[in-house]
């Protein structure tokens, strides 16, 4: 007979646990012995200190993973706007990725034309062309600073 939770051979059923408490005690008494042990690891062999960190400079032998050497690199180029003075090249490279990534996030709002095929739209084609070669070039110059 399926479906039915008495057992044919007048057996007594099994006793089984909850699972709350009885499962979840074990197991933070379990997480419990591991936190400890790590505790004692990271008191007994601590990682060392290095130097106070300086946020602004970078180490010469750091260079990012080749999706954001684009970025890296105008981060350095960003010093031809130093003329606008002494933290904007900082600034400047900050805010114009942020920027650009702001529009691009907004572009699907902004963008109402009705013609769709790029080949119709040649200033959206240009633009998109410009940007690439800009980015491909960052890049570029990254990889070889």
């Amino acid at each position: 007979m399926s479906g039915n939770n008495h057992p044919a051979d007048g057996a007594k059923p099994k006793n089984l646990l909850p699972f709350w408490p009885h499962y979840m005690l074990s197991e933070f008494i379990a997480w419990y012995i591991v936190l400890g042990i790590l505790v004692t690891l990271s008191a007994l062999f601590p990682a060392g200190l290095e130097g106070k960190a300086n946020a602004l400079a970078t180490p010469p032998h750091v260079k990012p993973e080749w999706y954001f050497l684009a970025v890296y690199q105008f981060l350095k180029v960003a010093a031809v706007f130093s003329f606008l003075g002494s933290d904007a090249p900082r600034l400047m490279g900050i805010l114009i990725p942020g920027i650009g990534m702001g529009l691009l996030f907004f572009l699907p709002f902004l963008d109402r034309s009705p013609k769709r095929p790029a080949n119709k739209r040649p200033i959206m084609l240009v633009v998109l062309l410009v940007v690439l070669a800009a980015v491909v070039y960052l890049t570029y110059l990254g990889q070889v600073s």
